[in-house]
């Protein structure tokens, strides 16, 4: 069986860019990665297989591949340090928006708060160690989120916009009487308006 064997990206260079890159593989005052690639591309251009430029610079088959391509599709351009490294980041800053507009909506029925898990389990596609990241970021505190009260009652902020409007405008000639209720005890007390 015989093997497809691909051929390696042509370099074809111009005088001017061969003057450049010799120069640049033998300046004592350019960057030693720098060196490498000129010489890399330079062996290319002469015809040299990829696997022999790597064991002549002293580099993997790889590196002098990708340098090969890099500098056939930008030239002198693509022997520098922009382009691609790594992976492409998992989340980003639309991530970091969408944990903050979480934080505008109501908990989950059962919970008085956001929690780092809840949050997490609400978007379904962020890992919740993502979330404590980008809310200590934010210098956001959860723990610290709090009120006077705290209710796992659907209809409390109704309920207590409702009280908050009788003290700031109460009906004339209406007396407005409220008995607070002790949080630690399980007995409610409740307030009557007359």
């Amino acid at each position: 069986m015989s093997k497809s064997i691909s051929e390696a990206t042509p370099i074809h260079l111009t005088e001017l860019e061969r003057v450049e890159l010799e120069g640049l593989a033998r300046s004592r005052k350019t960057e030693h990665r720098l060196r490498q690639r000129a010489r890399i591309v330079l062996l290319a251009a002469s015809g040299v297989a990829t696997r022999a430029i790597g064991r002549e610079v002293g580099c993997t088959t790889g590196t002098a591949s990708k340098w090969r391509v890099r500098y056939a599709a930008d030239r002198l351009a693509g022997l520098g340090e922009s382009g691609n490294r790594g992976a492409a980041p998992k989340y980003t800053e639309e991530t970091t928006r969408r944990i903050l507009r979480v934080l505008d909506l109501a908990p989950p029925p059962g919970h008085g708060r956001w929690t780092g898990p809840l949050i997490a389990k609400a978007l379904g596609d962020v890992d919740v160690q993502h979330v404590w990241r980008v809310l200590r970021a934010q210098k956001v505190d959860l723990a610290g989120r709090k009120s006077w009260c705290e209710s796992n009652d659907p209809e409390f902020a109704s309920k207590a916009a409702q009280i908050v409007g009788l003290y700031m405008g109460p009906p004339e000639n209406a007396l407005v009487i409220c008995v607070d209720e002790n949080p630690r005890s399980r007995r409610s007390n409740a307030g009557r308006v007359t």
